[in-house]
């Protein structure tokens, strides 16, 4: 197939969770065989802050990592849509594109465009910002891809669209694995933006208060920590070292003996359900993972088995020092999540699940055509050929 992608950056994961999954699942197609081409806007706030801040190089560390993915920039005010979507079978739109962008595309659709067309959603702002998400014009689409049930369900209440179906995120086990023989840094890691006041008095409970308590050596990567935020990471002991390529993660957590998962407060409180990219990717390679409340209603995981989830700051203390003094107990729980991942979320049973979405869509298309215009019944049918050759 040739599969078309609009999305933010393919090329930034600067404050960008959403290149994870991208990467990792325009890889997939790409190994399958599948002509894939990604579409980002010239003016990707993402790439253009990792470009101020370090320069050109993270570019070309990408496509090193990436040797079989790259991006079309453009302009959305000359974009030649006729042009970029010629002869596409499929074509993803994500919804950090912009609404003008997203009506485009669903225009030329209907103006007698054959592919496919599904909308991609991986935020939380359809429950946050539902007024926001009104503006997108969904008509001429074939459904939504909404990475957590509760999140299709949505998408069907407020009538945005009238089909979703659940698509989670994954773990690009191509380059999320165990890396073994490292020599160890620290006790814990911790990979993750500061998250715009959204999760605040949780990092202080689940991270800054367990690592002072402990004396933990640890380390945080991300982005967007505000100076207050830095002095409060120095003040419980806390390297902060900045922006991490997301390749490079699993070398740094080869390196250290646990990690941690601290939700933002919208996906707990509305969405649950929907863990971030990064649990996937810490499982995938194999270490230990604690987890800050968070409900698994759709039944991704094992609680328990395959990480450790904790009620309050008090019980992840425990269990951090559980983890770092234990190395079983601690591998018990990386060899579960592992495998769990290896069996069922990887970005390449994403990809198939993606197949039988299109292979379900073709059907009902079959399926309608049909039923408006009905096959001719034996007799009938015979009756019209007997007319036809009879004209002639």
């Amino acid at each position: 197939m040739r599969i078309v992608m609009f999305y933010h950056s393919l090329l930034s994961d600067w404050n960008h969770g959403n290149a994870h999954f991208l990467r990792g699942v325009a890889n997939e197609l790409v190994h399958r065989g599948h002509d894939v081409r990604v579409y980002e806007p010239l003016n990707a706030w993402s790439l253009q802050n990792l470009v101020a801040e370090h320069g050109a190089g993270p570019i070309d560390d990408f496509r090193r990592a990436y040797p079989n993915l790259d991006s079309t920039r453009y302009d959305p005010a000359t974009i030649d849509l006729d042009h970029t979507l010629e002869d596409a079978d499929l074509v993803l739109v994500h919804e950090w594109n912009d609404p003008v962008l997203v009506h485009r595309v669903g225009r030329h659709r209907a103006s007698g465009g054959r592919c496919r067309l599904l909308f991609h959603d991986t935020h939380h702002r359809a429950f946050t910002q539902p007024s926001e998400m009104a503006r997108y014009d969904l008509e001429h689409y074939d459904g939504v891809l909404a990475f957590g049930k509760v999140l299709a369900d949505l998408y069907l209440k407020h009538q945005w669209t009238r089909r979703a179906w659940t698509w989670h995120e994954a773990a690009d086990t191509r380059l999320f694995r165990p890396i073994t023989g490292q020599p160890c840094e620290g006790d814990l890691v911790w990979v993750g933006n500061w998250g715009d006041g959204e999760r605040t008095a949780e990092l202080r409970e689940f991270l800054l208060e367990p690592v002072r308590a402990l004396k933990l050596k640890t380390r945080v990567h991300g982005v967007r920590y505000p100076d207050h935020a830095t002095a409060a990471l120095a003040d419980a002991g806390i390297e902060y070292a900045g922006w991490l390529p997301n390749f490079r993660a699993p070398q740094v957590f080869s390196r250290f003996k646990a990690t941690v998962h601290i939700p933002r407060g919208p996906y707990v409180r509305a969405l649950p359900g929907i863990p971030t990219i990064r649990v996937f990717e810490a499982l995938a390679c194999g270490i230990p993972l604690v987890c800050a409340p968070w409900e698994d209603v759709e039944n991704l995981f094992d609680p328990g088995r395959d990480y450790v989830v904790v009620p309050d700051g008090e019980e992840m203390e425990r269990r951090l020092r559980q983890l770092i003094n234990e190395p079983e107990a601690a591998r018990q729980f990386a060899v579960s999540g592992l495998n769990k991942i290896r069996s069922r979320h990887t970005c390449a049973h994403r990809v198939d699940e993606l197949l039988e979405i299109l292979n379900e869509i073709r059907a009902d298309a079959v399926s309608s055509r049909r039923s408006a215009h009905p096959i001719p019944s034996p007799s009938y049918a015979r009756l019209s050929l007997s007319k036809s050759r009879g004209r002639g």
